[in-house]
């Protein structure tokens, strides 16, 4: 994978899994990242929708929040969080939920409010902000995170948003309609659910990348896939439009543009 960083790879990967007719609400971070390059390559009627109630927004640089300007400035409309919510979120309109994570298990939950215990917590974090409405009612969740076992645990600290719980039929149990997670893309690897377990198995890994690399960087005990593969290597346009997307950001975040 000469002169692309595993960054570019991961951002490349997750913006592949998406096409026009999705309906997506947007986490911000890599997600974003994945979702534009998506809207600017082979996705040009993606619909994007973030949190602050901006839908089939197109920014030109990559926001630096919900509350960013540029969402509201490119979006079709603008509405209210609560109409955001009730009416698109829980009402079913919205096909996939995108979301980070600061850590993640092997079954999809999420932690976004502290590492360390609750009430003498090493670091607090932002919090769920949307995502655990988010993991309940998009069609489905994709989920996009730089390997490291800091990150990629055998326990969270604390679940913030749901994902398949202790595994097995644990959503539908819960009363959940929805897939819940059914895509990871890391910056070495693509993870699906197994469909049974629900438990994220390897289903391809970056070019250059090794078991082995993946195993070091997780901290459960990696399952890989009896057909592994490689992930395609970036077209020369997704390299392209991804670095463009993210000089333009980059200038205009430092007030240059």
């Amino acid at each position: 994978m000469s002169g692309v960083h595993p960054d570019e790879m991961m951002t490349i990967a997750a913006s592949r899994v998406l096409n026009s007719d999705d309906v997506c609400f947007v986490g911000i971070g890599a997600p974003s990242a994945a979702c534009n390059l998506a809207r600017l390559t082979h996705a040009p009627d993606i619909t994007l929708i973030y949190e602050s109630g901006t839908i089939g927004t197109a920014p030109d640089v990559l926001p630096l929040s919900i509350g960013d300007g540029e969402l509201c400035d490119t979006a079709v409309t603008t509405v209210s969080v609560p109409e955001m919510f009730r009416y698109w979120l829980q009402g079913g309109r919205v096909s996939i939920g995108f979301l980070g994570a600061a850590q993640l298990d092997k079954f999809g939950n999420i932690n976004t409010t502290v590492i360390g215990d609750y009430h003498k917590p090493k670091t607090r974090l932002p919090g769920g902000g949307g995502a655990p409405e988010i993991a309940t009612s998009c069609g489905e969740i994709f989920i996009t995170m730089k390997q490291s076992r800091r990150g990629l645990v055998e326990k969270i600290d604390f679940v913030t948003t749901f994902g398949h719980g202790v595994g097995g039929p644990a959503r539908e149990n819960m009363g959940l309609k929805t897939k819940g997670p059914t895509l990871m893309v890391t910056d070495l690897a693509v993870w699906k659910p197994d469909p049974e377990t629900k438990e994220f198995t390897v289903e391809t890994l970056h070019p250059g990348v090794t078991r082995e690399a993946v195993q070091e960087t997780c901290g459960w005990p990696v399952k890989f896939s009896d057909g592994l593969a490689v992930t395609p290597e970036p077209t020369e346009l997704e390299l392209t439009t991804l670095r463009d997307l993210q000089a333009r950001t980059k200038a205009a975040h430092a007030g240059a543009a």
